[in-house]
């Protein structure tokens, strides 16, 4: 059976979730469709990665922006979804993409790894066929959920699907047997970050002065780059990002995608927002308590401290190798069970929705 597969893709860090995925699907000989938003470098990535897609909104600033373009995306997806009628929707808990799932009777997939995104659950949960989790996600989901065991970065970190390459960042000046390290500062004014904080101004300052005594410390940052880091700017080209981070000394920043890729990829990582502590994602846990490759801080001050520390240890990073392949033992191949579990959604037999698309009268 050939599947027509839909995914809809709202974050760059959704562009490498199911990019493998989207590739074999087609090599195999499946349609797919991909849905995109631009924001930060989604559009970016999916057209360096050579992935047809169609923009259906544009992020935009103000709480009054966000939600005229939840419902310009609402309106747009659903139909973009009637005229493709796929197999099957694939997508993180984004609500426009299951509303049109339901609305249309095609099965929907969710990769949901975010305890603390409870709003986007709220909207999407309850529309979708299957609700795909890493095994340690602490919150039972009912019957629809199926756990992994697995993080969505390793769909794409995997020893299966990537493998870094010092002559890719030769290629664009950058040494990788230099000692460097790298930062990510995000912006905060996702829906789901509402209330937190991450790095202050000051604090930025001090991380970047101190990195800097070591070596080279480069930054990736969702926001606009003010004049005095500008020098610290990733001298590379956003696709060799995992490149740069598996060759790194030392990860510090107060993403949590990145955060985990780092660790991942067995380079010493320090994770500082205000989500840590009680609460905190099962994931961040899990690698800090039962791999130790991950730190995550609360405390700015705390958190310069062991910067310092893992930094000026010159043994830390063959330790954090060590720690990953551990892990590596213990997990999955997240693409494959991607794959497997897609075709098997799409070769369910689906169930009609239960209003004229057309008329909006019941049937």
């Amino acid at each position: 059976m050939t599947a027509t597969v839909l995914f809809d893709i709202g974050h760059p860090a959704h562009v490498h979730l199911f990019k493998h995925a989207i590739r074999e699907l087609e090599d195999l000989g499946h349609e797919t469709h991909v849905f995109s938003r631009e924001k930060d470098l989604t559009v970016t990535l999916l057209d360096r990665y050579g992935i047809d897609h169609t923009p259906l909104s544009r992020k935009r600033s103000s709480e009054l922006g966000l939600f005229l373009e939840l419902l310009e995306r609402e309106i747009r997806t659903l139909r973009a979804t009637r005229r493709i009628d796929p197999d099957v929707v694939v997508s993180s808990p984004i609500p426009p993409a299951a509303h049109a799932a339901r609305l249309n009777g095609t099965p929907m997939i969710l990769f949901d790894d975010s305890e603390v995104a409870t709003l986007q659950a709220r909207l999407t949960h309850p529309f979708a066929t299957k609700i795909c989790t890493p095994v340690n996600y602490g919150r039972d989901l009912g019957a629809k959920q199926e756990r992994y065991a697995g993080y969505h970065e390793l769909a794409y970190l995997h020893p299966n699907r990537f493998e870094p390459d010092p002559d890719r960042l030769r290629a664009v000046g950058v040494d990788p047997h230099e000692r460097y390290s790298v930062c990510r500062f995000v912006s905060w004014s996702a829906s789901h970050d509402s209330g937190n904080r991450g790095f202050s101004r000051e604090g930025k300052r001090e991380l970047l002065s101190l990195l800097s005594e070591e070596g080279p410390a480069y930054v990736t940052s969702e926001d606009p780059l003010s004049p005095e880091f500008e020098p610290h700017r990733l001298p590379i080209p956003p696709e060799l990002i995992h490149d740069l981070l598996y060759y790194a000394d030392l990860y510090v920043g107060d993403s949590q995608t990145m955060a985990t890729e780092a660790a991942i990829l067995g380079t010493p990582a320090i994770r500082s927002n205000s989500f840590v502590g009680d609460g905190d994602m099962s994931n961040f846990v899990e690698l800090e308590s039962k791999y130790g490759l991950l730190y995550s801080r609360s405390d700015e001050r705390e958190t310069l401290a062991l910067a310092r520390d893992l930094l000026t240890d010159l043994d830390a990073k063959a330790h954090w190798r060590r720690k990953r392949r551990k892990l590596l033992d213990d997990k999955i191949d997240v693409t494959a069970y991607l794959l497997e579990t897609i075709l098997e959604t799409a070769g369910e037999p689906r169930e009609k929705p239960g209003i004229d698309l057309e008329t909006g009268i019941g049937r």
